[in-house]
């Protein structure tokens, strides 16, 4: 339990230096930072829906950015949930929002594939 907690601590913190770094313009800072998350993420998969759950505990997270990213990996998993906190990001205006946004319309159109089956 204790590996699950540092990936989604892992994961938590390199999604917000990420939409930090984007947010100050160093988009490449940013990049190496979104490689960190989906690492956190591949090690939380690896241990399949327990990790996944796990991963769903930053629903409630106080940044809207790290919320919404753990609700794009598991729009599959914990589908009801997770559409619940985009669409409520959604309703925004800014960055996170229209991620929020896009994340949805893949999903509809039926492209997502962050966490496929």
């Amino acid at each position: 339990m204790e590996d699950l907690q540092k990936s989604v601590e892992a994961f938590a913190r390199h999604t917000a230096a990420q939409t930090d770094s984007i947010m100050r313009g160093d988009a490449k800072t940013g990049n190496k930072h979104a490689k960190q998350t989906l690492a956190a993420f591949k090690k939380l998969k690896a241990h399949g829906d327990i990790g996944r759950d796990a991963l769903a505990t930053l629903f409630t997270h106080p940044r809207m950015d790290v919320r919404t990213a753990a609700a794009a990996f598991l729009l599959r998993y914990r589908h009801a949930e997770a559409r619940a906190v985009l669409e409520e990001a959604a309703k925004g205006e800014g960055l996170i929002p229209f991620e929020s946004q896009e994340a949805l319309k893949r999903w509809e159109e039926g492209v997502w594939s962050l966490d496929p089956a």
